[in-house]
């Protein structure tokens, strides 16, 4: 797999270079936000690693370029020394897909690498259609009624995950699990204000004939109610 890492910190780039190289990975190492911006307008990556805190800028501010100007899906992984929850969750919102605080474990980076590899290619990309809703899962893109809506990267994959469980009850560490990956960093108000986020943005209302609701101690349910339902609620 051929990956870019993005670290200014010299030592730390050639450990994980070498324990991703023994791995039979091939990577490319820039040390700051310019020089690494270039490469990925010059090659194709299959995964991309960032530090946080770099010379000329923040691996946040790469991330927002990728995921925003360019428009890349490529999985990404941070690797940094802030270790607090809320810069795991701002990282996660603005689109990264795993997050590691150094010192890094060499096997269990190597294990989170191959889960993304495994998840960036998992084949099936369709277009789903639920209603008013239409999800297009190649470019990650999701419309109502004809509309795209804005989505940032976790509440795409949060939305996506409910439409494919359409009216089964999930609980809030089934969500965690699926959209954020197996994180004990992060607590259920992640997904209580991504819920809420969702449900606004798709305008979600028993009104319109569908329901986002929270079952008190179990978790979430996505579910399009029933004609009577919808005048029972009105």
């Amino acid at each position: 797999m051929r990956i870019a890492l993005l670290e200014d910190d010299t030592f730390q780039a050639e450990a994980l270079t070498v324990w991703l190289e023994a791995a039979d990975h091939q990577v490319s190492v820039r040390h700051d936000c310019a020089g690494f911006r270039a490469a990925l307008q010059e090659a194709d990556y299959d995964l991309l690693i960032l530090d946080w805190i770099l010379p000329d800028g923040s691996g946040l501010e790469v991330l927002d370029w990728l995921r925003g100007e360019r428009g890349d899906t490529t999985p990404v992984l941070f690797i940094t020394q802030r270790d607090r929850e809320s810069d795991v969750v701002t990282a996660l919102e603005h689109g990264a897909d795993d997050y590691m605080a150094k010192p890094v474990k060499p096997l269990e980076m190597l294990a989170r690498v191959t889960a993304l590899a495994r998840r960036a290619s998992t084949p099936g990309a369709q277009v789903l259609e639920f209603g008013p809703y239409r999800i297009d899962t190649a470019s990650r893109t999701l419309y109502r009624d004809g509309d795209r809506i804005d989505l940032t990267h976790k509440e795409f994959d949060l939305a996506l995950y409910l439409f494919r469980n359409l009216g089964r009850l999930i609980s809030r560490g089934r969500l965690l699990e699926a959209v954020w990956g197996t994180r004990a960093e992060l607590n259920t108000r992640t997904v209580d204000t991504h819920v809420s986020r969702l449900r606004n943005k798709l305008g979600i209302s028993p009104a319109q004939g569908w329901r986002l609701g929270a079952v008190y101690q179990h978790g979430y349910r996505l579910e399009r109610l029933e004609p009577q339902a919808v005048e029972d609620e009105a």
